[in-house]
């Protein structure tokens, strides 16, 4: 079982980018979805694990959301600052949605986001 995402890139600040975590062996529809993300030097920190609340630095910019039927989640990356700069992940856990790392069961291996000029 494992999730794995896609999506990442180099993007100029201001652009989008919209990430994908497919999940193999097991059915997403059943799981609850976090993402999070880890910049250089810094603590991974979590970004959204419901689609109705937000850290803060990304409100009203990323978007998460997932289809089923695709078996995949996504984060909607709008007005990308520098500081978005990060290896993203999505997390996948079946008891309820958090913002604790360690309720997740499955990661994904994270996939590299650059915003630059």
């Amino acid at each position: 079982m494992q999730l794995v995402e896609s999506g990442g890139g180099l993007v100029q600040p201001g652009g989008s980018l919209r990430l994908s975590c497919v999940a193999s062996g097991f059915s997403l529809e059943h799981y609850h979805i976090g993402w999070f993300r880890q910049a250089p030097d810094k603590d991974r920190e979590d970004i959204a694990c419901i689609s109705t609340d937000y850290t803060d630095s990304v409100k009203g910019r990323f978007t998460i959301s997932r289809d089923n039927a695709k078996n995949t989640a996504y984060l909607q990356m709008n007005s990308l600052k520098v500081e978005d700069t990060a290896v993203y992940y999505c997390a996948a856990n079946r008891r309820y949605p958090s913002y604790a790392e360690v309720e997740y069961d499955y990661w994904g291996q994270g996939t590299q986001v650059t915003v630059s000029s």
